[in-house]
C-alpha cells in the first residue's frame, strides 16, 4: 500500500469510527423499545428528517453510478433522471409528507409502511401486510447489494485489494453500525453524511473544473463527442467484445453517431421521480418527524440539498471526460470517476474525506435498507401474524437475525464485481416505486380505495415490474422504456377499476379519513 492510500485509509478510519461513536451514543435509548428503534419515538427535527431521508434515499450511486452514466454516455441520461428526481423529491414532501405524519397516528399509530397500509384498510387478515413486508424484503435485499457493490469498488480501487473481499468488509461494518443504535442512531448519522457528501461532490466539481481549464474548456469537449453534450441525443461509446471502449490512433477513445433520445425516453427517465412516492426510507422520515408543522421547512431543505448534489453529480461525469478521456474504458469502470477525480486532485487526508462521503452515502442508504428490511419482517410478519402476542425483546432478537439474512442476500447479489450500479439501483426503484407508490398516494388521497383495490395495486405494480424487466424490455424499441412508468400507471389503473368493482370501504374506514385531513 502506497503512502497516499495509507493517508486515505487514515481519514476513512477517522469517519468511520465518528459513525459508530454515534451508533453506540444511541444504542442504548435505540433497544428501550421497538417504536425508539424503528422510528426513534417521532421525535426527529426538520434538519434531521430532510437530510437523512435524502442521504438515505441517495446511497452510493449518486456518488459513482450518476456521475458514471454521465462520463460513458452523456449528459442525457444521467440529467433528465436527475430532474425526475428533483421534481419527484419536491412533490412527495409537498404533496405526502404531511397527510401520512397525520394518518399514520390515526391509522393506530403506524410506525412502518406495511403497519399503516395494513391499518389504514383495517385488515383482520393481514394480507396487505404480508405481501407489502415481502416487497420490501426483496427489493431492499438488492438496494443493500448495490450498496455494497459500491463499498467493494471503492475499497478494491482505492487499496488495491480484491473486490470480494473488500465488498464482504464493507457489508460487515454497514451491519454492525445497524445492528448497535437502530433508527436515530441511523437518522443522525445521515444528516452528518449528507454534510460530507454534497461538501465532497462541490469540492470534487470545482477542483475538477478549474484543473480542466474552466466551464467553457468541460463543455467544449462535451460538445467535440457526438451526442455527449445533448438533452434529447446519447453518446455511443465504440466497445469491442468485452465491453471495453476502442481508441483511436491517437489515443482518442471512439464515439459512433449521436442515438436519437426520444420524448418517450425522455418521459420514462423522469418516471425517476415517481419511484419517491414508494420509498420506505423516504415515507418513514415523514412518519418519524416531530411536527407535522416543521415539514415545510424540511421540504426546503430537501429539495435544495437534492438540486445541488444532483446537479454535481452529473457535471462531475462530464468533466470527468474532459481529464480522463481514456482511464475509464468500460461502464462498470466508468463508476470510478469520482473516486480517480478525487485522488487526482486532492491531497491524500482530503481525498480520505472526500472517499468517506462515497462511505457515507453507502452506510446511510445501507442502513436504511436493513433496518426498514428487518422491521418488515419482526414487526410485520413475526409479530403481526406468526406470533401475535410477541414481546418487544423477541422483536428485537428477530430483527437482528431478518438484518443478517437480508444483508447475506445482499452481499449475494454484489458478488459479480462488474455490476453496474446504476443498473440494480434503478430496478430496486422501479420496484418500491410501482408497488407502493400508486397504493400511498391513492390511500392517503381517495376515500373510496378498498382493500381489493390496495392488494391488486401492489400485485399488479410489483409484478409488472418483473415481467416488463425481464420480458418486455429485452424486446427494444417502444419497449425499451423505464419499467417504472408503465408498472406504476398500470397499478394506479387496477386500484381505481378494481376498487369501483368492489364494496365500498366502510362507513369507519371513511370517518378515519376524514379525520387524519386534520390530525395533529
Amino acid at each position: 500500500m502506497t503512502g497516499d492510500s495509507v493517508q486515505i485509509l487514515i481519514a476513512m478510519v477517522c469517519y468511520m469510527v465518528v459513525v459508530i461513536g454515534i451508533g453506540a451514543a444511541f444504542a442504548k435509548r435505540a433497544n428501550q423499545s421497538s417504536e425508539n428503534y424503528f422510528i426513534g419515538g417521532r421525535t426527529l427535527g426538520p434538519w434531521v428528517a430532510a437530510m437523512s431521508a435524502e442521504a438515505s434515499d441517495m446511497s452510493g450511486w449518486l456518488l459513482m453510478g450518476l456521475p458514471g452514466v454521465a462520463y460513458w454516455c452523456g449528459i442525457a441520461d444521467a440529467a433528465w433522471t436527475a430532474i425526475g428526481l428533483a421534481v419527484g423529491t419536491y412533490l412527495n414532501w409537498l404533496i405526502v409528507a404531511k397527510r401520512l405524519r397525520r394518518y399514520s397516528l390515526v391509522a393506530g399509530n403506524a410506525i412502518t409502511v406495511p403497519d399503516f397500509l395494513s391499518n389504514r384498510f383495517h385488515e383482520k387478515k393481514k394480507v396487505i401486510m404480508t405481501i407489502a413486508s415481502v416487497f420490501i424484503l426483496v427489493f431492499f435485499a438488492v438496494y443493500a447489494g448495490s450498496c455494497f457493490v459500491t463499498c467493494g469498488k471503492l475499497f478494491s480501487k482505492l487499496f488495491g485489494q480484491s473486490y470480494q473481499l473488500m465488498m464482504v468488509l464493507g457489508a460487515l461494518f454497514v451491519l454492525l453500525y445497524t445492528f448497535l443504535g437502530g433508527f436515530l442512531a441511523e437518522s443522525a448519522s445521515d444528516f452528518m453524511q449528507a454534510l460530507v457528501m454534497i461538501f465532497a461532490l462541490v469540492t470534487v466539481l470545482v477542483l475538477g473544473v478549474s484543473s480542466a481549464g474552466g466551464f467553457t474548456a468541460v463543455v467544449e469537449n462535451a460538445r467535440s463527442i457526438p451526442g455527449f453534450f445533448d438533452f434529447f441525443f446519447t453518446a455511443t461509446p465504440q466497445v469491442d467484445a468485452n465491453g471495453v471502449q476502442q481508441l483511436s490512433a491517437a489515443g482518442q477513445p471512439l464515439f459512433g453517431e449521436a442515438a436519437p433520445y426520444g420524448l418517450l425516453t425522455v418521459l420514462s427517465t423522469l418516471s425517476w421521480g415517481l419511484g419517491y412516492f414508494g420509498m420506505p426510507q423516504v415515507l418513514l422520515r415523514f412518519i418519524a418527524i416531530r411536527r407535522t408543522s416543521e415539514l415545510t421547512q424540511s421540504r426546503r431543505i430537501a429539495t435544495v440539498w437534492v438540486v445541488i448534489s444532483l446537479t454535481a453529480a452529473v457535471l462531475i461525469g462530464t468533466m470527468g471526460r474532459a481529464l480522463l478521456p481514456t482511464a475509464l474504458g468500460t461502464a462498470s469502470q466508468a463508476e470510478n470517476v469520482f473516486v480517480v477525480l478525487s485522488r487526482l486532485l486532492l491531497h491524500p487526508l482530503f481525498a480520505g474525506l472526500v472517499m468517506a462521503g462515497i462511505l457515507a452515502a453507502t452506510i446511510s442508504s445501507s442502513d436504511s435498507y436493513l433496518l426498514i428490511a428487518a422491521s418488515a419482517f419482526s414487526k410485520n410478519l413475526y409479530q403481526g401474524i406468526l406470533k401475535k402476542d410477541a414481546t418487544d425483546k423477541q422483536i428485537m432478537t428477530v430483527s437482528r437475525l431478518a438484518l443478517l439474512i437480508v444483508a447475506t442476500v445482499g452481499v449475494i447479489i454484489a458478488l459479480d464485481e462488474n455490476s453496474v450500479i446504476f443498473t440494480i439501483v434503478s430496478f430496486a426503484w422501479a420496484g418500491f416505486g410501482a408497488t407502493f407508490g400508486p397504493l400511498v398516494l391513492f390511500s392517503l388521497f381517495w376515500k373510496h380505495t378498498t382493500r381489493a383495490g390496495a392488494i391488486a395495486g401492489m400485485l399488479g405494480g410489483g409484478g409488472m415490474v418483473f415481467f416488463w424487466k425481464l420480458v418486455l424490455k429485452p424486446l427494444g424499441g417502444l419497449w425499451g422504456i423505464y419499467e417504472l412508468l408503465p408498472a406504476f400507471v398500470f397499478s394506479c389503473i387496477l386500484i381505481v377499476v378494481v376498487s369501483l368493482l368492489t364494496k365500498a370501504p366502510s362507513d369507519e374506514i371513511q370517518a378515519e379519513f376524514d379525520r387524519a385531513k386534520t390530525a395533529d
